[in-house]
C-alpha cells in the first residue's frame, strides 16, 4: 500500500473540498466569492472491433470529451462572470455582438489544505462561456442567497503535476 502523503507522513485525512481557489487568466487574484466548481471531467470514447477468428470483441481508444466546467458564486458587484459572459454575445443597442479577442481564457483551479496552502492545481485551456445565469430564481418566500453561474467550455484540462505536496506545520 502506497502513502497517501509523501512528505506530510503523519498525515492521512484527504483534502476538504470546500477550500478552493478559482483564477481567470493569468491573475493572482482569485475570482471573488465562488461557491461551487463541478464537472471537472473527462471520458473517452470507445471504438469497438471484430478480429477474424476471434471470439471477443476488443475495444480501442477513441476521441476524448471534456465537459464543461460549472462555477457558482453568491452574487456581489464584481463584474468577472458578466464580463466574461458578454465576450460571447451581447446585445449592443438591440443588435449582438460578440468579441473574440476576450473570448477564450485558462482558468485555474487551486485546491488548498487547512492551512490555506495550494495542494493541487488544474489548468483548463481555452475556456469559453457557453451558459451565462445572471440571477437564480427569485422567490419572496425563498431564504437563500441569489446566485450567478457560469459554464465554461474547454479544450482540455490538466492536472499540474509540478505542485508538489505543500510543508504543513
Amino acid at each position: 500500500m502506497g502513502k497517501p502523503f509523501t512528505v506530510n507522513i503523519n498525515r492521512f485525512d484527504p483534502y476538504k473540498a470546500f477550500r478552493f481557489h478559482v483564477y481567470f487568466g493569468t491573475s493572482t487574484t482569485p475570482v471573488a466569492g465562488v461557491s461551487k466548481v463541478t464537472g471537472l471531467k473527462r471520458s473517452s470514447d470507445v471504438i469497438e472491433y471484430k478480429q477474424g477468428g476471434d471470439a471477443i470483441t476488443r475495444k480501442g481508444l477513441g476521441r476524448t470529451k471534456y465537459e464543461p466546467v460549472t462555477l457558482d458564486r453568491g452574487l456581489t458587484h464584481d463584474p468577472d462572470f458578466e464580463e466574461w459572459a458578454n465576450a460571447a454575445q451581447v446585445l449592443d443597442k438591440g443588435s449582438p455582438a460578440t468579441s473574440l479577442k476576450n473570448l477564450r481564457r485558462q482558468v485555474r483551479i487551486e485546491l488548498l489544505n487547512e492551512a490555506g496552502q495550494p495542494a493541487h492545481r488544474y489548468i483548463l485551456r481555452r475556456c469559453w462561456v457557453s451558459e451565462f445565469q445572471a440571477l437564480p430564481d427569485l422567490d419572496a418566500g425563498g431564504n437563500a442567497i441569489a446566485i450567478e453561474h457560469i459554464k465554461l467550455e474547454n479544450e482540455g484540462w490538466e492536472h499540474d503535476l509540478s505542485l508538489g505536496e505543500p510543508q504543513e506545520a
